[in-house]
């Protein structure tokens, strides 16, 4: 599985932080609740980079900054194609499962709230997306991520097979 994940440096790297979810959790000890937040943040370029992560804090400021420097670790590169994903994908994490299809200009991003923001931050703006099962923000966006290192494009199938470029599309 160590092949697909595309790593990215970052350094020399425009990247915009999108906001998934932040949730107030508590821990209750012996003199009483105390409460914290947790916050899941997706960074992309869009163009073609993106990554997610995760921040806990006592406040949200700080929790959302830890998520942004975690989202930064964990940086992919994704196939784009004319504004859209090469391929129809679909992946599952825990109870979240999702669907992407390629849409044709003037679509726009048809999709719900924590996958909308990564493919956002991907830099795809024509897509189908349907998310089944689990809302988990956590969840969707990892089943998300999952979908997308999936994608291939032309010239990764054409590594993959040994053959031309052109031999990929005529057969």
């Amino acid at each position: 599985m160590t092949e697909g994940i595309r790593k990215v440096k970052t350094s020399d790297l425009e990247l915009k932080d999108r906001l998934v979810s932040i949730q107030r959790v508590t821990k209750v000890t012996k003199g009483g609740r105390t409460f914290s937040f947790s916050a899941i943040v997706v960074v992309g370029n869009e163009d073609g980079i993106v990554g997610h992560g995760l921040g806990k804090a006592k406040e949200v400021t700080t929790a959302i900054s830890k998520g942004i420097e975690d989202a930064k670790k964990n940086l992919i590169k994704v196939p784009v194609y004319k504004g859209t994903i090469p391929h129809e994908q679909a992946a599952k994490f825990g109870g979240a499962r999702v669907f992407l299809k390629p849409a044709s200009e003037g679509t726009g991003v048809k999709a719900g709230g924590a996958m909308r923001a990564v493919l956002e931050s991907v830099g795809i703006n024509n897509v189908l997306a349907k998310s089944k099962g689990s809302s988990n923000p956590h969840n969707l966006v990892k089943a998300t991520f999952a979908a997308l290192l999936e994608l291939r494009d032309a010239r990764g199938v054409a590594a993959a097979r040994q053959v031309s470029v052109d031999k990929v599309f005529n057969g």
